[in-house]
């Protein structure tokens, strides 16, 4: 009887375990891809849904002249919303087929990490939890992608 209690309490115990980690994939896979669908259709409302007001993105652009990477400016929370903006008054969408790839590298109790693939390029981000909602936080990207 003292197995059949143990296995069952084992049971619940990893059985609860993977549902919380489920969840935390979830969360931080749909804060991902509110990300690059905040960007690609000018979805503001995406966007704060998911990034974090103390953002802190910068990355590296290949000049076509040179080859060479360098260094772009820092994108603000609200140069993020601009931007969101800017696709959306210019209609300047993202084309179907476009990727939309969000890998989940690690995720621990209050933070993660991720890499999307969208078609600007790669971005490897960090997140928090705040309530129940996963946060990007930070932001390092590099583009374009090598076709």
């Amino acid at each position: 009887m003292r197995k059949l209690t143990l296995v069952a309490v084992l049971l619940m115990s990893s059985s609860l375990a993977f549902t919380q980690n489920d969840t935390a994939e979830n969360g931080v896979k749909k804060a991902c891809l509110n990300y690059i669908e905040g960007f690609y259709e000018g979805d503001e409302a995406k966007l704060k849904m998911s990034l974090q007001p103390s953002l802190n993105k910068f990355g590296f652009w290949k000049n076509k002249d040179t080859g060479n990477y360098q260094q772009v400016k820092h994108m603000s929370y609200d140069r993020a919303l601009a931007y969101a903006r800017n696709v959306l008054e210019k209609k300047q969408f993202a084309k179907p087929g476009d990727p939309k790839k969000v890998e989940i590298l690690d995720i621990g109790n209050t933070i993660a990490s991720a890499k999307v693939t969208a078609n600007w390029g790669i971005d490897y981000m960090l997140l928090s939890k705040h309530g129940d909602r996963w946060m990007i936080e930070q932001v390092l990207w590099e583009g374009p992608l090598d076709k």
